[in-house]
Order: C-alpha cells, then sequence, then structure tokens
C-alpha cells in the first residue's frame, strides 16, 4: 500500500505561484498518481493526473494554468500551479490507485480512489 505525504501549500495572492509535491512511499509505476482539491461545502474535484501510460490529464479549469509531473514514475510528483485564481482555494490531496481500477481512467474519477495523502491547504485571495 503506498503511502503519500503533501506539501507546499500556503496562501498567495491571485496571480501567483505555488508548487505542491507529494512524497510516496514506494515505487509508483503499478499506480495512476495525481491531484485533486475540496472546497468547504464542496465535493472533490480532480485536478491532474498521469495516467497509466504516463501521459498527464487535466481539469478544464487548470488546463494551461497547472502542471503535474514525476520523474521516471518515482520519487515525488509534483503540482506547478501559476496564475492562480481565487476558486482555486481549497484542500489539495495527492491520490493514487491500482493501475487497472475505474478510478485510473480518467482524472474526474481519481478522488475516488483508495489512497491519499492527508492534504494541503492553497488559499488564494483576490
Amino acid at each position: 500500500q503506498v503511502r503519500l505525504v503533501e506539501s507546499g501549500g500556503s496562501s498567495v495572492e491571485s496571480g501567483g505561484s505555488l508548487s505542491l509535491s507529494c512524497a510516496t512511499s514506494d515505487h509508483t509505476s503499478r499506480y495512476c498518481m495525481g491531484w485533486y482539491r475540496q472546497a468547504p461545502g464542496k465535493g472533490r474535484e480532480g485536478v491532474a493526473m498521469i495516467d497509466v501510460n504516463g501521459v498527464p490529464q487535466y481539469a478544464e479549469s487548470v488546463k494551461g494554468r497547472f502542471t503535474i509531473s514525476q520523474n521516471n514514475r518515482i520519487g515525488p510528483v509534483n503540482l506547478q500551479m501559476n496564475n492562480l485564481k481565487p476558486e482555486d482555494t481549497g484542500m489539495y490531496y495527492c491520490a493514487a490507485e491500482v493501475r487497472g481500477r475505474a478510478e485510473c481512467t480518467g482524472v474526474i474519477f481519481l478522488p475516488y480512489g483508495r489512497y491519499r495523502g492527508q492534504g494541503t491547504q492553497v488559499t488564494v485571495s483576490p
């Protein structure tokens, strides 16, 4: 079972940038990996993922602003967030699921995977 630990959350002004990192306890080649967020009173929203073929996928709301990366399917899974907006505010979670499961078929499904970290808070002020 992979363990995930997020870091890098902070408070920034609109238009600013943040870089989130997710440390993993094991080689992640058997998992799809990604990030989702949850704002107060709202549901989980998949933000970005690296699918089983190593291809990044993004939610429409963050395309062109966020970049997910991982070096050769090992090491931390990073999320570079640029041009942040107040609507990006929320708790950001690193998530993973074993390849072959439905949660790996798209970024909207990853938030319902079995593995996640404790979250890191991102707050964007106007």
